[in-house]
């Protein structure tokens, strides 16, 4: 009995070892050829896009510093974090010898970078944190959880740790909105309806790059207004006022 029970085991675990190798074989079969011409011109945007969007995230932390003096450290330690993310994904370009397409990256923010600088010079806090810590943390992760289940092994490790840390900053943004709820939901309304429209935007002016990459438009946008969603009742917003807010995205 106890010698059937180890042979059972064995062909178990043989049966589970050739289900992982078949999956294993399956997934590697889906990913795109990462030494193509088309790959790495698509490559080459949608990577300056995260390059662009690590060093707008750094330098709007240190700008949110200067409306909340008391969180300075805090702040700053968020965009060393960026900081340390964009030297990342600049690895991950010139491990496929790609140049990242910067013009075009910093052309893809202008708008946000435009609404946050406006809410800056105002002293507008909600807006701020909602474009950067809830708008493009949300839209990053959501983003970077797609990329790495068709990522080249270099970039899916890369991206795996920077996930974990911008989880964190879509957390500090949450926090801070959701104490000063009571005060900022208006402003969190009105904001959101400006600038929620701009981030299906960038997802539809990127989809067909995104597309050579293996990545599925229709799914990063599921990704994406699932993540924000989900903050939005973290904050303390009612089932009513979230679908309101996401309707904001059907434009």
């Amino acid at each position: 009995m106890h010698n059937e029970l180890k042979i059972t085991d064995m062909q178990t675990l043989e049966s589970n070892k050739k289900t992982t190798e078949e999956t294993t074989n399956t997934i590697s079969l889906n990913l795109p050829d990462f030494t193509t011409d088309s790959y790495k011109d698509a490559y080459s945007r949608i990577n300056a896009i995260v390059i662009e969007g690590e060093q707008e995230a750094h330098d709007n932390y240190i700008s949110i510093a200067t409306l909340l003096p008391n969180e300075l450290e805090e702040l700053t330690k968020l965009a060393r974090m960026e900081m340390k993310h964009k030297k990342g994904f600049t690895a991950c370009g010139r491990n496929l010898g790609v140049e990242a397409d910067m013009e075009f990256a910093k052309k893809f923010f202008s708008k946000l970078h435009g609404n946050f600088q406006i809410a800056l010079e105002k002293g507008n806090i909600t807006t701020c944190l909602l474009i950067q810590a809830i708008l493009i943390e949300a839209f990053a992760i959501s983003a970077y959880n797609v990329y790495i289940r068709v990522a080249d092994p270099f970039a899916k490790k890369i991206t795996e740790g920077v996930v974990k840390d911008e989880y964190l900053h879509l957390n500090y943004g949450q926090e801070w909105l959701k104490e000063n709820l009571s005060t900022c939901k208006e402003e969190l309304m009105e904001a959101n309806k400006v600038n929620l429209p701009l981030i299906k935007k960038m997802l539809d002016e990127v989809a067909d790059d995104a597309s050579v990459l293996a990545m599925d438009r229709e799914e990063l946008m599921e990704e994406f207004m699932i993540a924000y969603q989900d903050t939005l009742m973290e904050i303390g917003l009612d089932n009513r006022e979230i679908a309101r807010m996401a309707m904001a995205a059907i434009v």
